[in-house]
């Protein structure tokens, strides 16, 4: 065999794929509800401009499910007390652009540097370790599904009841504010529940790569419509089929889920911007036709 044929088998071997698939039951679950999360919010991520807001909590979730893997508690529980703890952090002291970047600035190293300490006193197995920070598909036991699957619901009915205020505090604060609309509250609130999607989308993907549900999936539909129907659904569609796509390939392989995810999220994302400028070309054209007609 050579090294090239080698490789290939590390990255995709279907050997026994039909018994495998049983192992990921919980995770095909999960990923379905992580889609629809990290699809939702990213809406609002991108319109509110907070991609460099997702990595830093996810710097902190990182810490937190690594002090629960330490002290043996629930990773999910860890994970979303440390993307609370930095989200309420950024949403209190980064009211303004400048300052919240900062914060993100500040956050993001203490995060991480916690973690790494966090993992160097764990003496359990290395893969434990590695998964927190690239993903694993086989983590998803029966008590952290109740978990992902609770605060999932709890994730997206709080994004259907805040979706319109929001939209219209992200899109226009000024008018919104002189409407009555309480667009700090929202903010608020709206940093808590990205805390909450991060933390959960750092269970499958992990921390280093967490951007890759919540961020690119929106960026990609974002590129082919501004409709504010089909943006949010595309995104969700992109999303789930990242999630759901990386996890199937990984299954036969000995590579973690990370790059399998962000591979199909990147692809959807290429071709949604070339897509996207051929039918702004085409309208271009279109309206020149029109206007010279």
């Amino acid at each position: 065999m050579t090294l090239a044929d080698g490789i290939w088998h590390q990255i995709f071997d279907f050997t026994d794929y039909g018994e495998l698939l049983a192992l990921v039951r919980n995770s095909l679950v999960a990923g379905v509800a992580l889609g629809l999360v990290g699809g939702l919010a990213g809406v609002f991520v991108l319109m509110r401009d907070l991609p460099f807001a997702v990595h830093g909590i996810s710097e902190l979730s990182f810490a937190g499910a690594s002090a629960a893997l330490l002290l043996d508690t629930n990773i999910v529980a860890g994970s979303i007390v440390g993307s609370l703890l930095a989200a309420g952090a950024i949403g209190v002291l980064g009211t303004r652009a400048r300052d919240r970047n900062s914060v993100i600035g500040i956050i993001m190293p203490f995060g991480l540097g916690l973690g790494v300490l966090f993992l160097a006193l764990y003496k359990g197995r290395a893969a434990n370790k590695f998964g927190l920070l690239t993903g694993q598909i086989v983590a998803v036991d029966t008590p952290q599904m109740s978990w992902l699957l609770g605060t999932s619901v709890l994730v997206l009915v709080a994004l259907a009841v805040m979706w319109r205020p929001l939209a219209f505090a992200s899109t226009d604060p000024d008018v919104a504010e002189a409407r009555g609309v309480p667009v700090r509250g929202l903010s608020f609130a709206f940093m808590l529940v990205l805390g909450l999607a991060v933390a959960l989308s750092v269970q499958i993907v992990g921390a280093l790569l967490v951007l890759s549900l919540v961020v690119t999936p929106a960026a990609a539909a974002a590129r082919v419509t501004a409709s504010p129907v089909l943006l949010p659904v595309l995104s969700v569609l992109f999303a789930v089929a990242s999630i759901e796509g990386g996890i199937l390939l990984a299954l036969g392989s000995s590579v973690p889920i990370s790059p399998y995810v962000t591979t199909i999220s990147f692809t959807l994302y290429a071709v949604c911007r070339v897509a996207g400028r051929y039918r702004n070309r085409r309208w271009g054209a279109r309206r020149t036709a029109v206007r010279t007609a």
